[in-house]
Order: structure tokens, then sequence, then C-alpha cells
């Protein structure tokens, strides 16, 4: 069982491309049938970015016609022919009598940026053998593992289980997040849609408290645990991550004690007196959640007496619809004019300024960085406030 079955309602995160190393089988289905894994990302330093640089002076290198014997080869060979003309061209030949193409050399990306390698093992869940396998390991390798984040995922998974996997929007904002500690630092944070709960856990490196929320008790469970296994990133900066219910297409906060991730009534006052900052990853995939997601936003910026600051990170997707009988990005445009609605609302509440920030901030996670990720800044202000 070390292969994924695509079915035709079947959507899989790119991060999640690479199949596992072969001596990892799957161990075990989550409670939907769905097969869990455990993936390792670590968090890389400034150094990276001026390995990068070097790596783009090595491609350099290797445009040079002279750079290397296979280039030299192919440059006398194109000599000789200039000067014996067009006839006397002869073919590179293997010895099945094949073309023999000449490639230009790739550099191996890993060794030119130090970074490691991320492979999917697989978890097999509750299982006190194999947690306490990870611990052991963890202990073994000390310091090499202090800037690894151990999330739990799923991969493949039907549209209305994507939350459970990782995508690269998550990415993108802790790349923010972590660009930027001043900012964060000792503040409340709420996330929306948080699935595996990595951008959560990542803002808790930096804040105080992070109400890390989404539905489905599945999922919930599952980013309750990997906010567990990370315990220990965030004990430096002393944060802390709670995981809570959310549903964008309810109205209110489930306060019910006898429910599992429900809000306590100092959580709720908590969130609505301190909450500094709110953001959302890559969560912008269908047009009633994302009706769902702003109507959510407007609701609590609303009851905020004080300014807060709103982060999204999102995808520009391109599909063919028949619709269209062409390529488009419906979610995405549908995303856009959300936000447009939102920076023209007047209803004497609070107003909503947004814009578009750049995305050369730092890398700090491996990932493929595409041009199609960008990130939102919405600044929500109470209208009492500006008056005052």
């Amino acid at each position: 069982m070390d292969q994924i079955t695509f079915h035709y309602d079947t959507v899989l995160s790119e991060v999640h491309m690479l199949l596992p190393s072969a001596q990892h089988l799957m161990t075990c289905l989550n409670g939907v049938g769905q097969p869990v894994f455990m993936s390792k990302f670590k968090i890389l330093g400034e150094k990276h970015n001026h390995d990068q640089g070097k790596g783009m002076v090595k491609e350099e290198k290797y445009k040079d016609p002279g750079g290397s014997s296979g280039n030299s080869k192919r440059g006398t060979h194109e000599e000789n022919a200039n000067e014996g003309g067009e006839e006397n061209v002869v073919p590179f030949l293997d010895e099945d009598g094949d073309f023999d193409i000449m490639h230009r050399p790739r550099k191996n990306f890993l060794e030119a940026t130090d970074r490691s390698l991320v492979c999917p093992v697989i978890l097999k869940q509750s299982s006190p053998v194999l947690e306490q396998e990870e611990e052991n390991t963890d202990n073994e390798e000390g310091h090499c593992f202090e800037n690894v984040i151990r999330i739990e995922h799923t991969m493949a998974t039907p549209l209305e289980d994507v939350g459970k996997q990782v995508w690269r929007g998550a990415f993108f904002l802790a790349d923010f997040i972590l660009s930027e500690p001043a900012m964060f630092r000792g503040a409340t944070v709420l996330e929306l849609g948080a699935g595996t709960g990595l951008t959560s856990i990542i803002m808790a490196t930096i804040a105080k408290t992070v109400y890390c929320t989404d539905v489905g008790e599945d999922l919930l469970s599952m980013c309750k645990r990997n906010v567990t296994s990370n315990k220990r990133k965030m004990e430096p900066a002393g944060g802390e991550v709670k995981v809570r219910k959310l549903d964008w297409l309810q109205h209110g906060l489930c306060t019910d004690a006898d429910m599992e991730f429900s809000w306590t009534e100092e959580e709720v006052a908590d969130l609505h007196n301190n909450t500094s900052f709110i953001i959302a990853a890559d969560i912008c995939y269908d047009d009633d959640l994302t009706d769902g997601l702003f109507r959510t936003l407007y609701q609590l910026c609303s009851n905020f007496n004080h300014t807060c600051t709103i982060f999204l990170s999102i995808e520009k997707r391109m599909n063919f619809t028949l619709r269209h009988m062409d390529i488009s990005c419906e979610a995405y445009h549908h995303f856009r004019h959300c936000l447009s609605q939102l920076k023209d609302l007047v209803d004497g509440y609070c107003c909503f300024k947004v814009e578009q920030l750049p995305s050369n901030f730092a890398q700090f996670l491996l990932y493929e960085r595409i041009e199609q990720l960008e990130l939102w800044k919405v600044t929500t202000t109470p209208l009492s406030s500006e008056q005052a």
C-alpha cells in the first residue's frame, strides 16, 4: 500500500506530489479511510538566502560553452562542421546508433541550498511504540530538530477534506510570519480555516495566544495532535495554541461545555477584546465558503473596539471550465470580488483598507514559491475610534 489511488474527485496538494520513500509502507488509515502521514518541515535560517545566490552563480557557469568536457566536445564538433560545410556534418551517435544528445549539467538543488529533503514518513496512529520511537529519534538528534515542525496530514483527499493536507499558501503565510517577528510578538491571533495547524504552530513561536479554528471533529483532532507534538517549539516564546471550532456557515461560537473544541466564556471575551491579527491561508476554493469567510470576518471585526489586521494568503489556481470553454480562475476572481465589496462597505461600524503586499520576503520553508501566490492585508478600524 505504498501507492496512492486517485479517483475522479481526488484533490492532491502540490507539496506532497513526491511519493514516500520505498522503505516506508502505509501502516494505517484514519477514521474515514484516508492514509495518514507524518512529514517533517525544517525552518531554514537566513543563510539559505545567500546560498540561493551562490546557486544562481553556479548556474551561470554551466552556460559557458567551454565550462565542461561535454560542451567542449560539442563546440569542437560545431567548429569542424563550419569548416567542412554541411555535407561533412556527422551526427553524434551512441553505441546503438541512437542520437547522443548532450545535456547541460544540472546542479544538485539540496547541496546548493543546504536544505533538508522533505519526505513524508508514514504515521501509525494510536501506536505508543511508534510515538516512543519518534521521541527517541528527536532526543538522539538533539539540536538538529530544534527547527523542525512535525505535521500529521493526509493526501489525495476529496475536496471537502482538503484541509487535512498541507498547501503552499500555508508555507507562504508562515514565511511572512517568520520574516516579521516584531509585528506578531506577544500578540493574540485568530486563524480561520487552520487545517493541519501548520501556520498556527509557526505563529505560536512568536505570538502569545493563537486560536486555531476549523470545523470537523476528525480534522480538529488531527490539528490538536500536531499542536501537541510541536509544543516544544512554542515554549521559548511562551506561545499557546488553542484548537477551537469555528464554522463560517453558522452564526456565533460554540460555547457548549459538553462539546469538544468549544469556547469558554473567558476565551470569547479574550477573542473580542485582544485579537490583534486574523490570518487565513489558501482557503478560498469554494464560492459559498468564501462568502462565509468574509461574513465571519465582518461579524468579528464589527464587534471589535480596536484596530485589527487581517492577512490572507491565496494561490491563484487556473482551471479549464466548460462554462467558459477556456482557462479561468473563478475562485480567485470571487475572492477578489469579496475583497472589493469589503473595501467599499459603509455600515457605520468600521472601515476596511485593502492592499496587496509584495512577495519578496525571505523564504524559511522548503517549497516552490510560485508567482501565483499572493498575500493580502486588510486593516479594519472601528469608526468610533476614528471619530475619537
